[in-house]
């Protein structure tokens, strides 16, 4: 009987001790325990940066975990798909590229090889984060004041108007392609591969008369009298921007957005990528958050990782006669 009974203790003594050798391994491997680092295809300032550093921030308060920002620009975005893409798929690693990683011109100058991104092809696609529409503006020096002036201008001096893009075959870019073909009208990309701040700089002094970008990303300019706020690519006018006309008042129907996905490394498990799905779904509810885009012009919605990839699918089925030509122009 004692022998039994010191059977017994020791069982349980090593059940105790089992679990609770157990109970800190799991939460070692509860995700994530450790820092996560999001990687942006565009330099800091831009558009694109704003919407990951304010997704970082809450994603970092529901984790308890810093969400780190990577900028790394180039080459049309393939710079950061080929960095995201190598990175090991732990879930520590997340995309959040540009629409027009998505949408470049295959072989186009300046256009990494490796581009467009594919889905569900290229990477483990979590979901959608927001969409919001480009604005154009115009240089104080240019004597331009809204989209019927841009469009007299520029069908008064085919090619001598000039516009700042952040790449060729960036959204930016193609945005001014479609407004050309439905105006009828010739104008002069100038590209900037060193992001927004170079553009907004030349745009300000008056060394290229238009630039395109998200609104975070020409909100300072337009507000300090460095650069003058025409028209957004929205369907309608946006809620507390109403004083900013949409291009579509000028040519009907008109409509460009662009758009934010998050992607993680081929391969990462299924339990991260729902696990990540979630939180965004969580944090894209977030009222200060909400503010925070809304004020730049931005506006959330969430989809699940299947959505998200027939979305993408289908702009890019929108976009490829576009895409299509200017590849065949550049060739």
């Amino acid at each position: 009987m004692k022998r039994r009974g010191a059977a017994i203790l020791c069982a349980v003594a090593f059940l105790a001790g089992g679990s609770a050798r157990i109970a800190p391994a799991r939460a070692e491997g509860a995700y994530p325990d450790r820092p996560v680092r999001i990687v942006v295809d565009s330099a800091a300032g831009s558009a694109n940066d704003f919407t990951a550093r304010t997704l970082a921030d809450k994603l970092g308060r529901l984790w308890g975990q810093q969400v780190l920002i990577l900028n790394q620009p180039g080459a049309g975005g393939g710079i950061s798909a080929r960095v995201a893409a190598t990175a090991p798929a732990d879930g520590y690693t997340l995309y959040l590229p540009a629409t027009s990683v998505f949408l470049a011109v295959h072989g186009g100058p300046g256009v990494a090889p490796n581009l467009p991104i594919e889905l569900p092809r290229d990477f483990a696609t979590i979901g959608f984060v927001l969409q919001q529409p480009i604005f154009i503006a115009a240089s104080p020096k240019a004597g331009i004041n809204s989209i019927p002036d841009l469009i007299a201008r520029a069908k008064a001096k085919p090619g001598e108007l000039s516009y700042a893009s952040t790449g060729r075959g960036r959204l930016t870019h193609l945005t001014m392609e479609l407004l050309q073909d439905r105006a009828d009208v010739k104008l002069r990309l100038v590209p900037y591969a060193g992001g927004p701040a170079q553009a907004m700089g030349d745009v300000t002094s008056g060394r290229v008369d238009l630039v395109l970008d998200a609104y975070a990303g020409i909100a300072g300019a337009a507000q300090g009298g460095l650069a003058r706020m025409l028209a957004a690519t929205s369907e309608r006018r946006l809620p507390g921007l109403e004083n900013i006309p949409t291009v579509a008042e000028t040519l009907p129907g008109f409509f460009v957005g662009a758009w934010n996905v998050m992607l993680a490394p081929s391969g990462t498990p299924d339990v991260i990528i729902h696990k990540v799905n979630a939180d965004l779904r969580v944090a894209l509810e977030d009222k200060d958050l909400l503010a925070k885009f809304a004020a730049n012009g931005a506006f959330t919605q969430y989809m699940t990782p299947e959505q998200t990839i027939a979305f993408t699918q289908s702009q890019q089925a929108t976009w490829r006669p576009i895409l299509q030509r200017i590849a065949r122009e550049a060739q």
